[in-house]
């Protein structure tokens, strides 16, 4: 099991930028696909982006490409997503989580570790 623990959250203007932080220990971080979802008031959570093991393979729910960006280092036990260009429907919690599909962790991959949250407020 990897413990998660996402920072970077905080209220922005409308057309600003974030960089949200996920910080992993336990078991062995680069056997672990990465990805981050967010979950609105009243939504269902939804998948935003996810990372391969080795960052060759990166994934983004339409509604961010060309907005968001995510990366990892794996000397930090570290992802992060960059956020640029913020919208109001930004607006969520985002939540960091690990999947054993190391090399392909699409939408539908089995995300099995999830850290508590980063809130992000995006106002207009």
């Amino acid at each position: 099991q990897v413990q998660l623990v996402e920072s970077g959250g905080g209220l922005v203007q409308a057309g600003g930028s974030l960089r949200l932080s996920c910080a992993a220990s336990g078991r062995t971080f680069v056997t672990y696909g990465m990805g981050w979802f967010r979950q609105a008031p009243g939504k269902e959570r939804e998948f935003v982006a996810s990372i391969s093991w080795n960052g060759g393979s990166t994934y983004y729910v339409d509604s961010v490409k060309g907005r968001f960006t995510i990366s990892r280092d794996n000397a930090k036990n570290t992802v992060y997503l960059q956020m640029n260009s913020l919208k109001p429907e930004d607006t969520a919690v985002y939540y960091c989580a690990a999947s054993s599909s190391r090399w392909f962790p699409g939408p539908k991959a089995d995300f099995a570790s999830w850290g508590q949250g980063t809130q992000v407020t995006v106002s207009s």
